[in-house]
């Protein structure tokens, strides 16, 4: 009887394995053909028989009856694909490849434009943060005028304000000073020296597509500079034939006023883009001392930019900026008037022109040249006392990009340019020059096998003045799995002496009053760094919609060199420390992302200190710990909600005097009516924390004041209505 019953199954096994087949179905991304585990996978005819791909992206079917088998294959952020197979399948041609492609909806594919080339951000190996359009668009109406907000939100940026009377702000990187950190505006160096140290944050993020944040020394990238991290602020293109107009009106309770306008269309093988806009702030004084907490400014932007398409091959943009702008601050009682007290006014107007041409010979090969020339004009007066200049700045550069199997090769040259004269007669000391650089870079990536991949660069600049510089970089990226990336970079920097780029002076007593500045001495050496960067993230799905993205990163930055401003009886003169500056740190972040829920939790901790020196000495205005929050709840056409929140910890002034530790909450509310408007209402620093809550900001007499160190805010709590229109 067992012997009758073995031969049935036998006999039932043979015909299944002839009218049957099992089948390998493998799943991958299209473009970088990267295996998608946990794709889904179900036969047309039987739904419930569904199953998920393994760490190889492979799915194996058993038994299937053979003829046409239709199958349905999924996964989050991509596009769902139906196809068919014929069974029987060879097996030599197993597993059967399925590619699907991103889906627009669901995932936005970023490129990166700082390291020339467009990269997807997930290929490059270098760790960069993108503050996408997205971004931009809920900005503009939160905060209009600049921006500083957006970037504060960033847990491993803190943004310093460096002036009581005209309000300036500078970004400080790894708990290094601004001069440290580089500002582009569509991939050109233009904020250096006299022009880079007044309103360089003052952009409204209407005019922008997005925000690249590179961490860490890349200096190789664009000259030095780059010795703490890079920001590429990159202006709107535009994108179709009908016509796009949006303009916001807003107004805040401390009386001030914004008004921005943006149009941009194509027209065949032409683009236009066009912004314009408007600041009216009246100057405040919010702690009761009579001295301004919040100055006078009067902005005025306009920027328009033009783009041809001269072949298929062959292409043209070209853009021109305007800014005027004045900034008063001072004794505020109960008008400003030199007479009656203290007032500083700064005046200042910035035009520019920028323009790029890409050739492109052939698939892989592209020729681009590119450059901006600007002017900026800065008077500034203090009582008495009158400062101006003009400073002349150009950046030119070539260069030859060529990607060839595995290698992406780029090679160029840029020249840079820049000429101040001040204004004569004036009450300063300062002198005029002339600085010319000239630079030779290569970069080249390397894709070693499907999982590593190598990026080394080498720039060679040389300076009029300060001489020779030779920068190399690597940077490895490795991809355990779909989910996990680790990067890690060592890159070095320099940074040329500048009589305008310290913002933060040596100890308490020292001034950076132009008045008090001496002209550089012929002794003075430019600053060296080297810095590495090690970052591992992790991006995947729990479930079928909740997206998580964390992200773990260490840094290290030496400086040699580093100078400082020193006060010599009644003057101040730049000077090389006897000491040099580390700074040392981890940041970590978490995005999540649960249908319309988002949150992001980051959190900075950073120790930046001189060695080398008789005693440990902290820099100041660099928090060790910073935490953020932001959180965001919206309703698919009608509601935003969003909140946002940072702590800033261990903060030290001058010779390791710590301040209070202070939180700041903002919070938002968006109506939308439509598809055509929306109106905003957001409240900044809800918990009105000032300064002035712990100290005095002001000292001495109305028309002879001294001014506090500024480690805090100090305007309070700050509420304001936008109104936005899209035409």
């Amino acid at each position: 009887m067992k012997r009758i019953f073995f031969i049935i199954l036998l006999t039932f096994y043979a015909f299944s394995c002839i009218f049957a087949q099992n089948i390998k179905i493998r799943v991958q991304d299209d473009k970088n053909h990267e295996p998608l585990i946990g794709a889904t996978i179900k036969p047309k005819n039987n739904a419930k028989s569904g199953a998920l791909a393994d760490i190889e992206g492979i799915v194996e079917f058993k038994n299937l009856p053979l003829g046409k088998q239709i199958f349905e294959v999924s996964s989050v952020g991509y596009e769902t694909k139906t196809f068919e197979v014929e069974l029987p399948f060879a097996d030599n041609l197993q597993p059967f490849v399925v590619q699907l492609s991103a889906s627009e909806s669901d995932l936005e594919e970023v490129t990166v434009s700082a390291f020339r080339t467009n990269s997807r951000i997930e290929d490059l190996p270098i760790k960069v943060e993108v503050l996408g359009q997205e971004d931009m668009d809920e900005e503009s109406t939160v905060v209009p005028g600049n921006v500083s907000s957006i970037l504060g939100d960033i847990s491993i940026i803190h943004v310093q304000r460096t002036s009581a009377t005209n309000g300036n702000q500078a970004i400080r990187m790894q708990g290094l000073d601004p001069k440290y950190t580089q500002i582009l505006r569509d991939g050109l160096p233009l904020y250096e020296g006299f022009s880079g140290n007044l309103g360089v944050l003052a952009i409204p993020p209407l005019d922008l597509k997005q925000v690249e944040v590179v961490k860490g020394s890349v200096s190789t990238l664009y000259g030095g500079g780059a010795i703490g991290g890079m920001i590429n602020l990159v202006s709107k293109a535009p994108t179709s034939e009908k016509p796009e107009v949006t303009m916001v009106v807003n107004r805040t309770t401390l009386k001030e006023t914004n008004i921005n306008a943006y149009y941009a269309q194509k027209y065949d093988k032409i683009g236009l883009t066009f912004f314009t806009g408007y600041t009216h702030q009246q100057a405040v004084d919010v702690d009761g001392d009579s001295f301004s907490d919040s100055p006078l400014i009067r902005q005025f932007t306009f920027h328009p930019r033009f783009f041809w398409q001269i072949s298929p091959k062959s292409k043209v943009n070209i853009g021109y900026s305007f800014v005027k702008e004045k900034r008063q601050g001072g004794y505020l009682a109960p008008v400003f008037s030199s007479s009656l007290g203290f007032v500083s006014t700064t005046d200042f107007q910035r035009h520019t022109i920028d323009y790029n041409f890409n050739h492109e010979f052939r698939k892989g090969h592209t020729f681009t040249f590119k450059g901006a020339s600007s002017n900026f004009e800065r008077t500034n007066s203090e009582a008495a006392q009158t400062f101006g200049g003009k400073q002349t700045s150009s950046y030119i550069e070539a260069s030859d990009f060529i990607e060839k199997g595995k290698i992406k090769l780029i090679v160029g040259s840029n020249l840079i340019f820049e000429n101040f004269k001040k204004n004569v007669p004036d009450n300063t000391l300062l002198t005029n020059y002339q600085y010319q650089t000239l630079g030779f870079f290569i970069q080249n990536d390397w894709q070693i096998v499907k999982k590593l991949s190598l990026q080394t660069g080498i720039r060679i600049d040389n300076h009029n003045v300060f001489g020779n510089f030779f920068l190399p970089r690597i940077s490895l990226m490795t991809k355990p799995s779909e989910h996990f990336t680790i990067r890690w970079s060592v890159g070095t920097g320099y940074k040329t002496p500048n009589v305008f780029a310290n913002l933060t002076p040596n100890n308490a007593k020292t001034s950076l009053d132009y008045w008090s500045l001496l002209p550089l001495s012929k002794d003075i050496k430019s600053e060296s760094s080297i810095g590495s960067n090690i970052d591992m993230a992790y991006q995947g799905t729990i479930g079928e919609k909740l997206v998580i993205q964390l992200d773990q990163a260490f840094y290290y930055t030496n400086i040699k060199n580093p100078i400082v401003a020193v006060s010599d009886a009644t003057k101040t003169r730049l000077q090389n420390a006897n000491y040099a500056v580390n700074s040392i740190g981890t940041d970590t972040y978490l995005r999540m992302t649960l249908d319309d829920y988002e949150l992001y939790l980051g959190y900075n901790h950073t120790l930046a200190r001189r060695v080398n020196s008789t005693e440990k000495v902290y820099l100041p205005f660099s928090p060790q710990d910073k935490f953020s929050l932001t959180a965001a709840y919206s309703v698919e056409g009608k509601w935003r909600f969003g909140i946002e929140s940072s702590w800033v910890g261990n903060q030290y002034l001058f010779d390791n005097q710590r301040v209070n530790n202070y939180w700041f909450w903002a919070s938002a509310i968006e109506r939308k009516f439509g598809e055509h408007i929306s109106l905003v209402v957001n409240g900044e620093n809800l918990l009105n924390i000032r300064q002035s809550n712990f100290e005095k900001t002001v000292t001495g007499t109305s028309t002879n004041p001294s001014f506090m160190p500024i480690w805090a805010p100090l305007e309070g709590r700050v509420i304001n209505l936008a109104l936005k229109l899209k035409l």
